[in-house]
């Protein structure tokens, strides 16, 4: 990494980070600290129900926080409202979902320019950069209906849709869930070379202990608090 990167603000920065389900629940997640570099690509396990999913909205600032900092390439995303907020993470954070979100009756390409129009990719490029993202990863089909494609060329459309927007986050929430070993494998191949070649941070969230072999960064998140492994 260059010691320019190096002085950029972290594309993840977590501190006190503390969620509650209602006002006077008991502690629904607690994280002290969480730090992921620009670029860098982690994997956070857990079992199902112990607030992964939870925590990549928090990050993505769809829910908020009780208390602590969440700050995306420098910026506090807690101290963003309303449609200041939703541009935030339309430029700088994707978002790869577990039943991957694509728009029905959309074509693959107009899926991905969904994703620009909240961008601050100029729009003359919308088409070219849409294009590109999408046969850099294996997509011919261009205007093929998003439900006639296959699981994994879905998926494949999912990952350009989140890395239209230049984000300096990439965020994936059980990615290979709906995916056969040998096909998960492929998939988070895929999510991770894409990411590295558009310099965005990748944070996984998933269950599955299998995903561990394919990343030299892993923690854990338990229930009621986040231990940093």
């Amino acid at each position: 990494m260059s010691d320019a990167t190096d002085r950029q603000p972290k594309a993840l920065m977590i501190h006190g980070l503390i969620f509650r389900y209602a006002p006077d629940a008991p502690f629904g997640l607690a994280l002290p600290s969480l730090e992921l570099g620009r670029g860098e690509e982690m994997l956070l396990v857990g079992r199902s129900g112990c607030g992964k999913s939870t925590l990549l909205q928090l990050v993505a600032g769809l829910l908020d926080a009780t208390s602590g900092s969440i700050s995306i390439g420098g910026t506090d995303i807690r101290a963003l409202r309303g449609a200041a907020r939703d541009r935030f993470r339309g430029q700088h954070v994707g978002m790869v979902f577990q039943t991957f979100n694509l728009l029905q009756g959309f074509s693959a390409r107009e899926n991905v320019l969904a994703a620009l129009l909240m961008s601050d990719v100029p729009k003359r490029d919308w088409g070219s950069r849409a294009e590109s993202l999408l046969r850099s990863l294996g997509i011919e089909s261009l205007d093929a209906p998003a439900e006639e494609l296959s699981v994994g060329q879905q998926q494949r459309v999912a990952i350009a849709r989140a890395l239209a927007c230049r984000p300096t986050l990439v965020l994936a929430d059980e990615p290979t869930a709906s995916l056969d070993p040998d096909n998960a494998a492929n998939a988070i191949r895929v999510l991770r070379d894409a990411c590295r070649e558009q310099g965005a941070a990748l944070l996984i969230v998933s269950h599955d202990p299998s995903l561990e072999s394919h990343f030299s960064r892993v923690e854990r998140l338990q229930a009621p608090e986040v231990k940093v492994a």
